[in-house]
C-alpha cells in the first residue's frame, strides 16, 4: 500500500510538469532521463504486441500510433486515471490499473517486448518479476529496462523514503545492480544475448544511465 501512495504522490507531481500532447509526442520514445539521448524504440525489435512496466503512458503512445499494439501497467490511479485521459485518442493504446507481477501472473496474454522506464523492474524484487517476465515473453521476444546504474559497493534491495525525511513514513525498496549482476540475473532466468551497459550522459559530468536488453530463447 505505501507503494501506491508513493506512487499516486509522484504522479500527481509528474502530471503538474508535463507539457502538451504535442510536446510529449515530439520527445518520441526514450531510455533515458535526458531528451533526445540514446538509443529509441529500435531496442524493442519491432514488436507486435508489447507490455510496459510503470508506465507513464507517452511511450505507449507512441508505440501505438506506430501501430504496435501497446499496453502500459502501473499500480497508480492517479498514473493510469491521466494516461487514459491524455491518450484517450490513441487506438491501440492501453492502460491497466494493476501490479507489475499481478499482472503477469494473472493475465494469458504473451508479448513480443516487454520493457520498463525507469520503473517496475528497478522497484520490484527481480526474484519475483524476471521469472514472470519470462514467462510471458513470446519466443524470440526482448526484455529491455533502463534505471539508474548502482552506486559501486552498493548492490541488492536498497531502502529509500518516499516522503524524504519528514512527514508520514513512506518506504520504498528498489534493486540496484551492476551491469555484470544484471546479465548474471537475466542468464539464470534462461534469457539470452543479455546487453547490460552503462550509457554516459550527454555531459560525462553527470549521471549516465543503465540500460539492459535481452532476449527469450526461440
Amino acid at each position: 500500500m505505501s507503494a501506491e501512495k508513493y506512487w499516486d504522490r509522484y504522479a500527481a507531481g509528474a502530471v503538474s510538469e508535463v507539457g502538451t500532447v504535442s510536446e510529449s509526442t515530439d520527445k518520441g520514445f526514450g531510455w533515458t532521463q535526458y531528451d533526445h539521448h540514446g538509443p529509441a524504440e529500435e531496442l524493442l525489435c519491432q514488436p507486435g504486441r508489447s507490455l510496459e512496466l510503470g508506465c507513464g503512458g507517452s511511450e505507449v503512445a507512441y508505440l501505438a500510433r506506430k501501430g504496435v499494439e501497446a499496453t502500459g501497467v502501473d499500480l497508480s490511479p492517479v498514473q493510469v486515471r491521466h494516461a487514459e485521459e491524455r491518450w484517450a485518442d490513441v487506438a491501440g493504446a492501453r492502460f491497466l490499473l494493476r501490479e507489475a507481477v499481478d499482472h503477469l501472473r494473472h493475465t494469458e496474454e504473451s508479448y513480443d517486448a516487454i520493457y520498463s522506464i525507469w520503473g517496475a523492474v528497478w522497484f520490484t524484487d527481480p526474484r519475483r518479476l524476471i521469472p514472470a517476465i519470462r514467462e510471458h515473453l513470446a519466443p524470440g521476444g526482448v526484455l529491455v529496462f533502463s534505471q539508474a546504474p548502482a552506486v559501486e559497493g552498493c548492490y541488492g534491495a536498497q531502502g529509500m523514503y518516499g516522503n524524504g525525511f519528514t512527514g508520514r513514513v513512506l518506504p520504498i525498496q528498489r534493486w540496484a545492480y551492476s551491469e555484470e549482476m544484471w546479465q548474471g540475473v537475466l542468464i539464470n532466468y534462461g534469457f539470452l544475448e543479455v546487453d547490460a551497459r552503462v550509457l554516459e550522459a550527454p555531459d560525462p559530468e553527470n549521471l549516465g544511465t543503465l540500460i539492459v536488453q535481452a532476449r527469450a530463447p526461440y
